[in-house]
């Protein structure tokens, strides 16, 4: 056997457990926000059940009362279905699947707003390319984790940067961050997890074959583009 390709040798392990350990220091840190995804429709439901129960108590409610309120409480757990399964998709990404490049930083960035405004950050993005796409599952990873570990590193609250464009077939990805100069009252932050580091950023980079460039207070990446290699399948007739 070539040990150079035997994935059971300790040197061929190592690069795969660091990105493993970072895919998981990533998903510690999302567990509280993507919980909060799951259960904020679960609740909706709750409530409305009690509602819809409070009003048979006193009375019975008309037909088409009744009616309505059972199909909102339809549309509500359609919607909680929604939700359930697009946060599994962090959890277990499943098979990959290309996503256009706007899509893609605008769902990290949703992920991580309500995090980032309860510390003082303040995010901005610009994306000059929104039909190009690239691997959902590497720009999750990388991108992400880029945003965790230079806030995690800042010393208080700061402006966020994310430029995207397509540039000579690559996505390139640019996370800046910069002190804000004004006062910020904002909640002393302390993750419920490790922190994250550039090392594990390089981990993650190295398992999705990402080109990445370090600057002070930045991380700069170079994604593919998305290419279908799946053969065509022909529809039945």
């Amino acid at each position: 056997m070539n040990r150079d390709l035997d994935d059971t040798t300790p040197a061929a392990r190592k690069p795969r457990a660091g990105a493993e350990a970072a895919r998981y220091g990533v998903l510690r840190r999302l567990g509280p926000v993507l919980k909060h995804d799951m259960v904020v429709n679960l609740q909706a439901i709750s409530m409305m059940a009690e509602v819809l129960n409070a009003r048979i108590e006193r009375a019975s409610p008309s037909p088409a009362e009744f009616q309505a309120n059972i199909s909102k409480l339809n549309r509500l757990a359609r919607d909680a279905v929604a939700s359930c399964l697009k946060v599994s998709t962090w959890i277990e990404p499943g098979e990959e699947q290309g996503v256009r490049l706007s899509e893609g930083v605008d769902e990290c960035l949703a992920l991580l707003n309500g995090n980032f405004n309860f510390r003082g950050f303040t995010v901005s993005r610009e994306v000059t390319d929104g039909d190009f796409q690239v691997w959902r599952i590497a720009l999750r990873n990388l991108l992400v984790a880029s945003l965790i570990t230079l806030t995690d590193a800042a010393s208080g609250p700061c402006e966020v940067r994310v430029k995207a464009e397509a540039r000579n077939g690559f996505a390139e990805i640019t996370v800046n961050v910069t002190p804000r100069q004004e006062p910020v009252d904002a909640m002393v932050f302390e993750p419920g997890y490790r922190s994250l580091d550039w090392s594990d950023v390089q981990a993650l980079a190295a398992a999705e074959s990402v080109e990445l460039v370090r600057g002070p207070d930045q991380i700069t990446m170079r994604l593919p583009r998305a290419v279908a290699t799946a053969p065509l399948q022909i529809a039945p007739v």
